[in-house]
């Protein structure tokens, strides 16, 4: 095994990658919890049972699509890089696909797979990288920042810090109820563990949150710890469902498939570029094994989808790992083997309530806003495009619509100033689809 991860050539050894590996599933356990409960509105009451997606089947494709991307990755691109359904993403699926436009999940797991085999496809004939490339590098940090801030505001909603207000739209929450507080003491936990630089810091500030919980009666203590594995057949196989229905063939379905697609290639591809750079895997400004590595991420998305869970995609938190030493893809497979292990423990995420998760929502967010330092925001025509994107995506719920304002304003503020040489043919064909997707979006 160590020769073919050649851990000599990489300076490593078991040991190193099995604390990379065990530190990367710590650095991102909390996805586990985190998506069933995004997937199936866990934090929204009034929506109907029927229409959601079921929790325990939900959180068995996690752990499978997590565990089996993962593999491919350290098998196939050797990178120490694990795979996870992506947030923000996940947030896409449920709050602004399922519950804004009322779309069935099954819908929304066609969408998915649709995507996943297109990424595949793409990769397979090189049109992936060059369409990434064609994209200017200030919308993609955009992208990521925007997706922050609505992963953010929904985990400030689930903490009950920001509700509702009819006068002004949003307001401030009661920040005495007991299950507001026990957010809140969760972010500070949080925020000083990831402040002191402690691997792992999300998922311990949710075990932290969840005792104190307990402790003070906010949470209730869990029958038993290891239990027999949920039924995965309430989501295994549901998005071929969706290709009989006719419905399913609509114009707002193709922005949705889109949105899933470009979503994935800015996060996948950022992820990647960060970790191979910290890894000192980067040779010469190039990624080695880069379509391995693309492959990888396509295959998860789609065997994902066939699961029952939204895209799977490169973990930036694998970049704890390779803090802790992990250099190849052995330390991806420690990470795979111990998301299987989790599904035996599917009893104790009972206690893992709204509250508990909203602070890592809430850090997460706050790790991907910081791409906009790399936006040139002295450059008016760049500034407008990428602040629209940023701000629309919380301000409208949806990813998609902030993706969309942002590529229709950079070739109009690009050609106004003068620099259509800069923009790549490419964003033309960008602008007349999102044009066309709010011209038919209702």
């Amino acid at each position: 095994m160590h020769k073919y991860f050649e851990f000599e050539k990489n300076g490593t050894n078991y040991r190193r990658e099995f604390i990379g590996g065990l530190t990367t599933f710590l650095a991102m356990a909390y996805i586990l919890v985190v998506n069933p409960l995004t997937l199936s509105l866990a934090s929204i009451k009034d929506f109907p049972d029927a229409l959601r997606m079921d929790y325990g089947a939900v959180f068995v494709a996690t752990a499978l699509a997590s565990a089996l991307g993962s593999i491919v990755m350290g098998l196939l691109g050797k990178y120490p890089l694990a795979l996870a359904p992506g947030m923000g993403l996940n947030a896409f699926f449920a709050y602004t696909v399922v519950l804004g436009s009322g779309i069935p999940w099954q819908h929304a797991l066609g969408a998915v797979l649709i995507s996943g085999i297109f990424f595949l496809l793409l990769t397979l004939t090189g049109l992936r990288e060059k369409i990434i490339n064609a994209i200017p590098v200030d919308l993609k940090h955009a992208v990521g920042a925007g997706i922050g801030l609505f992963i953010t505001f929904i985990g400030l909603q689930n903490a009950g810090i920001i509700v509702n207000n009819d006068a002004t739209l949003v307001g401030l929450g009661d920040l005495t109820a007991g299950n507001t507080l026990l957010a809140i003491f969760g972010i500070v936990i949080t925020v000083i563990m990831m402040t002191r630089g402690i691997n792992g810091a999300v998922f311990f500030g949710m075990v932290i949150t969840v005792i104190v919980g307990i402790i003070f009666h906010l949470i209730k203590m869990p029958h038993q710890v290891v239990d027999t594995v949920p039924s995965l057949s309430p989501t295994f196989g549901a998005a071929f469902s969706s290709f009989s229905d006719s419905s399913f063939y609509t114009t707002s379905m193709l922005g949705i498939i889109l949105t899933f697609l470009f979503v994935d290639f800015f996060d996948n591809a950022g992820t990647l570029v960060a970790v191979a750079n910290q890894a000192g895997i980067m040779k010469d400004n190039k990624l080695p094994r880069a379509g391995r590595a693309l492959i990888s991420d396509s295959i998860a998305t789609t065997v994902g989808a066939v699961l029952g869970t939204s895209t799977t995609t490169s973990y930036i938190e694998s970049s704890a790992g390779v803090a802790a030493g992990a250099r190849t893809g052995f330390a991806s497979l420690v990470t795979a083997a111990l998301f299987i292990l989790s599904l035996f423990f599917f009893p104790l995420l009972s206690v893992v309530t709204a509250p508990v998760t909203a602070p890592a929502l809430i850090i997460v967010g706050v790790l991907m806003v910081s791409s906009l330092g790399k936006i040139d925001w002295t450059k008016f025509e760049i500034a407008v495009p990428a602040f629209l994107t940023m701000i629309a995506m919380p301000l409208s719920y949806s990813i998609a619509t902030g993706i969309a304002v942002g590529f229709i304003f950079y070739p109009i503020t690009m050609i106004v100033k003068g620099r259509t040489k800069e923009i790549h043919p490419m964003m033309y064909v960008f602008f007349v689809i999102f044009v066309l997707y709010f011209i038919f979006l209702k």
